[in-house]
């Protein structure tokens, strides 16, 4: 019995040896199966159906348009045409839309090749913000029906859970009201009326109260009658004399009137920063002085006899172009590092347009002529009315000339264009008397400009040499050059 049992431990053995003792032969033979990870026979065999089934349940991958920053004080933007449409080729340097920024409407370029395959902001919309997706595109060859829609990011974080309040007891302070998000004419009107805003139901998205909201909690509560008077005390006696004046009461809010609310677009926005920008950080100064214009107007005839027509404000923008020539220390900006000088100049032209104040830029003026000058602040007139300048043609002045003569205003103040130091504020001109060097009386056209300048760049000593270099050049038109 014992020599049997040995006898099979001894065999056990001996196939267990023969288990782990590969021939050579069979062991490189079954070498790769050993070598090779398990991952990767599984890749070759169930990772491409894999990434094929999420491939055809995903859709095609998209190349994103996102709104771009179209200016350096751009924000935010509003779509107002889209060039292309849904499934049109698209290639590199293409106009795709039409976008409104802070002061113009700028055609964006497509930077890719392919096919537009989603809008997903369609045109008229208003106020989107930099960098939110306005559009997919796909590349070329690729089913454009099938474009993957990326999940949207939300636009407000999500907030912190509460921590639980323990359960109110007799006598402790009632719960916590619920937390509100009011829009702003919902918060104007129950503001103003004195209505608690929990009584509203917010009918808004994400629980927002909305202005319609706040109408409806109106209504309600001028429908509810006020309670009775309690009978009033017996009067005193009169008393013969007052001590002090009775306090006034304030009076109840009237009932909300019929008007119409105006969207501020992006300019006005913009406008409105940039003049509080400029009137809060910059210390404005101002000189004014008064220029004979006789000899302009003598020029301006003698051209346009010659057909060639120019304006009093292109005398202007020469003279004021010519006169930083002259005075440089007034051709600066000012940086964070403080005053910087520049090394062109730039005259920025102020141009009232529908959609606000914009100003172009007449480059490298001081080197122009006059009939040059004036045939390009008509062309660039004209393109900030029409809506269709470009960001280089508005953005880079050295120094701002306003001029108001055509509305009748005859003198007034403008405010500066930071970083700017100077700005030139021209009115119309108008017919003098005044005594010639004959002591004989006789007719001049004289205007009125005033200089607006920061003073910690143009301080008034300054000032008034550059108002008296420019009423030199702009009463002598022969001292500027007609050509460059």
């Amino acid at each position: 019995m014992a020599a049997s049992m040995r006898l099979g431990r001894r065999t056990l053995f001996t196939a267990l040896r023969a288990l782990t003792q590969t021939p050579a032969g069979l062991q490189s033979s079954f070498r790769p199966l050993r070598e090779s990870p398990r991952t990767a026979g599984w890749s070759r065999s169930a990772a491409r159906p894999l990434y094929q089934s999420c491939r055809a349940r995903a859709g095609v991958c998209p190349l994103k348009v996102q709104m771009p920053a179209l200016s350096p004080t751009m924000e935010e933007g509003n779509i107002v045409k889209w060039l292309k449409k849904e499934g049109e080729d698209v290639a590199a340097g293409d106009a795709l839309c039409e976008i409104e920024t802070d002061k113009a409407v700028v055609v964006m370029e497509s930077n890719e090749d392919g096919v537009l395959a989603r809008i997903l902001v369609q045109e008229g919309s208003r106020g989107v913000r930099l960098g939110t997706l306005i559009a997919l595109m796909v590349s070329e060859g690729e089913d454009w029906k099938q474009v993957e829609i990326p999940a949207l990011e939300p636009v407000t974080p999500p907030t912190a859970a509460l921590p639980t309040a323990a359960p109110p007891t007799a006598g402790s302070a009632p719960p916590a009201l619920r937390q509100l998000r009011l829009s702003p004419a919902a918060r104007h009107i129950l503001d103003t009326h004195g209505l608690d805003p929990h009584q509203a139901t917010a009918s808004g998205p994400r629980g927002i109260i909305t202005k319609e909201d706040a109408l409806n909690l109106l209504s309600k509560a001028s429908a509810v009658p006020p309670p009775a008077a309690a009978p009033a005390p017996p009067a005193a006696p009169p008393a013969a004399r007052p001590t002090h004046p009775p306090a006034s009461a304030p009076a109840r809010p009237a009932a909300p009137g019929t008007f119409t609310e105006i969207p501020a677009s992006s300019v006005r926005r913009i406008i409105a920063q940039r003049l509080t920008q400029s009137k809060t950080t910059i210390p404005h100064t101002y000189a004014c002085i008064h220029c004979d214009i006789s000899g302009v107007m003598r020029v301006r005839k003698r051209l346009a006899e010659e057909n060639i027509k120019v304006s009093v404000n292109d005398f202007i923008i020469k003279a004021a172009a010519v006169s930083l020539r002259e005075l440089p220390a007034v051709n600066v900006s000012w940086s964070a590092d403080g005053p910087q000088p520049l090394g062109f100049i730039h005259i920025s032209m102020a141009v009232a347009t529908d959609r606000g104040l914009i100003t172009p830029i007449i480059r490298d003026a001081a080197d122009k002529g006059l009939q040059e000058i004036s045939s390009t602040a008509k062309a660039l007139a004209q393109k900030a009315r029409d809506g269709k300048l470009l960001p280089e043609e508005y953005q880079g002045g050295s120094f701002s000339v306003s001029n108001l003569g055509m509305f009748g205003i005859s003198e007034f103040s403008a405010v500066i264009n930071p970083p700017q130091a100077c700005i030139l504020a021209v009115g119309g001109s108008r017919t003098e008397l005044s005594l010639s060097a004959e002591d004989t009386l006789q007719t001049q056209h004289t205007l009125t400009v005033t200089l607006s300048s920061d003073a910690r760049l143009v301080d008034d000593e300054l000032a008034s040499r550059f108002l008296e270099t420019f009423r030199l050049n702009l009463e002598r038109p022969e001292r500027m050059s007609l050509q460059a």
